[in-house]
């Protein structure tokens, strides 16, 4: 149970301080994010509850997978000057896109 605690502690640290960076410098919290870091640690903290590398792989394999699919949540910002859209149109236009990318990382997810 502690180490559960350790680990929602430390990913709520790194949200937490990106989310507070984006306000002082947008571009740097936004190459922080960018950066794998959620997946190391998930990598290594799976690793080390399960020890089990099969398992370890295939959830490897699915964060490759998705990566690029959850792209799509962030292709409506890049649109919002052009179309004139409010920031919640944006949002929730990311998110039904993402949701068309997590069907994709299924259909892909399952031929390997």
């Amino acid at each position: 149970m502690l180490f559960f605690i350790f680990k929602v502690v430390a990913a709520g640290l790194i949200v937490a301080f990106s989310s507070w960076l984006a306000g002082q410098n947008p571009k740097l919290a936004g190459f922080i994010i960018a950066l794998p870091l959620v997946s190391l640690i998930a990598i290594l903290f799976s690793y080390y509850e399960h020890n089990d590398t099969e398992k370890t792989v295939m959830f490897t394999k699915s964060i490759f997978i998705a990566v690029p699919a959850s792209y799509l949540f962030f292709v409506p910002f890049f649109f919002a000057k052009s179309f004139n859209m409010n920031f919640f149109i944006i949002y929730i236009t990311g998110l039904i896109l993402l949701i068309g990318g997590y069907f994709i990382h299924r259909y892909i997810i399952n031929l390997i």
